[in-house]
């Protein structure tokens, strides 16, 4: 298993896999090929389905026009074999021909793999060495429980003090992204012209007693992050970009009413990353392949966990609560409006947060013990992302998108 370094990536949105990754595979064919003036990129499934909403076109025209003219080809109706985020970069020559060309996939959460290769990072180096040798949540609540450690013990173990350093980095742009969130008003890149939600909110939420203050907060720290995201701003995936406000939110809220220290929000966010690690590893963080429960799901597993390790419960618990933000969110389908990562994508950030400490509360009344484990859940949440029609996976094509698909190809 490999870094969390991978959970939580530094970059700017709308979407991990269907931006910022397709922008990291550009570079690395750039590179590649330092005297080729003419490229062709051809999208397939659901890059192509939703790629124009996403952004995927101009992220990599970004990269490619540094160096020549780009030609984009959507293939929608094309799934390859290995993943639903497929995508071929080629160089043409001057009598339009072939001359080379890599089939790469984004896996969700910024990440890239080839069909041999498990696994590729965004300067192109082959990273086969786990950072992790336990992938099970049982496995680490076992060993925890023996050796009397905590989990963000075991990732600092298994990480290194570095991992302190970059958490700490995180962290700053995960409250910047709050920050700047809800200092800006206006309507969001897009067609659907969205206006931003999350200033309004937290100045209602500021003439409330202490209940509706509180959650009113939550929500607009949620809406903050993911209208940064939406607008195309930096931004910091837990796991994903689309799923990039339920952490934060939650954090900042707690470290705010409760003075928690820096270091134990960097515990916090090491167990979350633990946790969202657990899930990618296991089964899949991707949007494309098993629809929204593996990124909202999976984000308030994260941030159901960090919020009960902040609360002083027992890893039990913790692994309890991972267990109900996962299992609560079962069969969520993936299904954004205009392909754009908006609507249902920024309302669900601030409900999920939301849940999550309603999650963290009911954790804490346990004692921990329950009947389906969370690595049961983890599983259960990857055979029914395969059994979802793609339909109901980042094409837009099904579900609230259907009457509203404002990009056809």
């Amino acid at each position: 298993m490999k870094s969390i370094r991978e959970i939580y990536r530094i970059g700017n949105g709308p979407s991990s896999s269907h931006s910022m990754a397709p922008r990291f595979a550009a570079q690395i064919f750039m590179e590649k090929h330092p005297d080729a003036n003419a490229f062709q990129v051809v999208l397939y499934g659901s890059l192509a389905a939703t790629g124009k909403g996403h952004g995927t076109d101009v992220s990599i025209s970004a990269i490619l026009k540094k160096r020549g003219s780009v030609e984009i080809i959507w293939k929608p109706d094309i799934f390859l074999p290995f993943h639903p985020n497929g995508m071929t970069f080629r160089t043409i020559d001057k009598e339009k021909k072939i001359v080379d060309e890599w089939t790469v996939y984004s896996i969700g959460g910024g990440a890239l793999a080839e069909e041999k290769k498990k696994y590729i990072d965004d300067t192109d180096d082959t990273d086969d060495t786990d950072v992790y040798k336990m992938t099970k949540l049982k496995n680490i609540l076992s060993w925890c429980n023996k050796s009397g450690k905590s989990y963000w013990e075991y990732v600092e173990q298994s990480e290194g003090s570095e991992i302190w350093d970059y958490l700490a980095e995180v962290w700053e742009n995960m409250k910047t992204s709050i920050s700047e969130g809800l200092m800006t008003e206006g309507v969001l890149p897009g067609m659907l012209h969205l206006r931003r939600k999350a200033s309004s909110f937290y100045i209602k939420a500021m003439e409330y007693s202490d209940n509706l203050k509180a959650r009113g907060s939550v929500f607009a720290y949620a809406l903050a992050a993911s209208e940064e995201n939406a607008a195309g701003n930096i931004i910091v995936t837990a796991p994903t970009c689309g799923s990039c406000g339920v952490l934060p939110a939650v954090l900042f809220y707690l470290q705010k009413t409760r003075n928690y220290s820096n270091i134990r929000i960097y515990r916090a966010l090491a167990t979350a990353g633990l946790i969202g690690n657990i899930v990618k590893e296991n089964a899949s963080i991707s949007g494309a392949e098993v629809g929204c429960q593996g990124e909202i799901g999976v984000a308030c597993a994260m941030a159901s966990a960090a919020s009960c390790q902040l609360s002083g419960n027992s890893n039990t618990q913790i692994e309890y609560a991972a267990e109900m933000g996962l299992e609560h969110h079962l069969g969520m389908t993936c299904d954004p409006i205009g392909g754009l990562v908006q609507i249902p994508c920024i309302e669900r950030n601030a409900y999920a947060a939301a849940r999550a400490l309603d999650i963290n509360v009911y954790a804490s009344f346990t004692d921990g013990n329950h009947y389906v484990s969370f690595d049961r859940v983890v599983e259960v949440m990857k055979q029914t992302g395969h059994d979802l029609p793609s339909l109901y996976k980042e094409t837009s094509e099904g579900g609230l998108a259907k009457e509203f698909r404002c990009c056809k190809y």
